[in-house]
């Protein structure tokens, strides 16, 4: 979040409409998670290669839940991905998601639904393994 207002406080003249703040500063956010995605990938599979392993940093009360989550959200596609983050991170409307999305109301639902059972299916997965 922090990074994304960062890159906006310069660009703030710029903006004709200051009722297109909101929208265009949810869209900096989510281009900005996908880079960071696509990175960690990147990163990952360097170290995978390397035959180091990568090592993420987990803080919080229950890291295996955590770590397990993280890692199922990271094995969904980005758009999925996206769309829950919008849904339950940033509790967006359908149309909203669906402008930062750039997708049809229908399309966002799917995303999220298929995401859902996308999780589901991988933390049960990894539950009963």
């Amino acid at each position: 979040m922090q990074d994304a207002f960062v890159r906006l406080f310069g660009r703030l003249a710029h903006l004709r409409d200051p009722a297109a703040f909101e929208p265009y500063l949810r869209q900096t956010i989510v281009n900005l998670s996908r880079m960071h995605f696509r990175h960690k990938r990147v990163e990952r599979t360097y170290l995978n290669r390397e035959g180091r392993g990568f090592r993420e940093e987990a803080t919080g009360p229950d890291l295996d839940v955590r770590e397990d989550l993280w890692q199922a959200l990271l094995r969904l596609p980005e758009r999925q991905r996206a769309a829950i983050v919008l849904h339950f991170y940033e509790d967006l409307s359908e149309q909203q998601a669906s402008e930062v999305l750039r997708c049809r109301p229908g399309t966002y639902r799917s995303l999220v639904s298929r995401g859902v059972a996308g999780l589901r299916a991988t933390v049960r997965g990894d539950q009963h393994a």
